[in-house]
């Protein structure tokens, strides 16, 4: 339960204890208090879907990142050894000039 809920149902008990019946204005401020209580409570539940929504999508750009970075060292690595290999039939082609 949470806090706004406490205090609602906390306010609903005093004005019960202390009049006996509740007056219109009571039952009034009782309805808009819930009325309020329910719109905290859909804000949260909207709030806490996205952010689930978001969580859920930094997930999915945290694995395509190492996805880019697994591919980036494997590039370079390919690189390297291109640049070697070339090297190496350059070095061996005699210069006929």
């Amino acid at each position: 339960m949470c806090f706004d809920q406490q205090r609602l149902f906390m306010l609903i008990e005093e004005i019960n204890t202390s009049r006996g019946v509740p007056s219109a204005d009571d039952n009034r401020m009782i309805e808009i208090l819930r009325g309020d209580l329910a719109e905290t409570e859909a804000r949260l539940a909207r709030a806490r879907a996205r952010e689930a929504e978001l969580s859920r999508r930094l997930e999915s750009m945290k694995r395509f990142l190492s996805v880019m970075q697994i591919l980036e060292a494997y590039l370079r690595t390919r690189l390297r050894q291109q640049q070697q290999t070339l090297v190496l039939i350059s070095s061996s082609i005699p210069e006929t000039l």
